[in-house]
């Protein structure tokens, strides 16, 4: 028999592989979330299968989301992205990346590191809807709404409450595995 998945992850090998391995599973490591802010922030406007088909492409072009290297970044290198065919080759999107790798360092140094400060939203557990309908999920929340104001107040751009709620559900800080799904914690 074959595993129940969120209806949204039923499109691709690559979706299947990402619900099953990664999407909603609680995240502590800074570098994991970083690149996750990175590839969310990518994705506004546009589909989250773009973005898994260009993730290969994009963590090597982004010096395998390393924020100490991404914070550094120059013209050179930003010219370079900009002709990469196999990123999202987005202005905006590549300089809000530069910009979030260095307030990224900045809330580690003040927090200890980016997991500390993340997860104190949730009282370090993580929040497990049991959302029965993928219509009943929403794009955002009271939480994300705050997390995104709170981020914008530490420098952190492109990241909206939409995107914010998007990587709170990629990272486990939310699991919205749907009843019937075989990662939902009740099954």
């Amino acid at each position: 028999m074959e595993k129940q998945r969120c209806d949204w992850a039923n499109g691709s090998e690559l979706e299947e592989k990402y619900h099953d391995e990664e999407w909603g599973t609680a995240e502590h490591d800074d570098h994991k979330l970083f690149e996750m802010l990175v590839l969310e922030s990518m994705q506004a406007g546009l589909s989250w299968s773009t973005i898994l088909k260009k993730r290969a492409t994009m963590t090597q072009a982004f010096d395998q989301f390393d924020y100490e290297k991404i914070a550094e970044y120059q013209q050179e290198k930003i010219d370079s992205l900009l002709q990469d065919p196999g990123i999202i080759r987005n202005k905006l999107k590549i300089a809000a990346a530069i910009n979030n790798a260095q307030a990224f360092m900045r809330v580690q140094k003040e927090y200890g590191s980016f997991d500390r400060f993340i997860w104190s939203y949730v009282d370090y557990q993580p929040i497990r809807n049991n959302w029965k309908d993928i219509k009943d999920v929403p794009a955002t929340t009271d939480l994300s709404d705050k997390i995104s104001k709170d981020l914008k107040k530490l420098g952190f751009k492109f990241l909206g409450t939409t995107t914010v709620y998007a990587f709170l559900q990629a990272t486990g800080l939310v699991d919205d595995h749907l009843q019937s799904c075989f990662k939902n914690a009740k099954n």
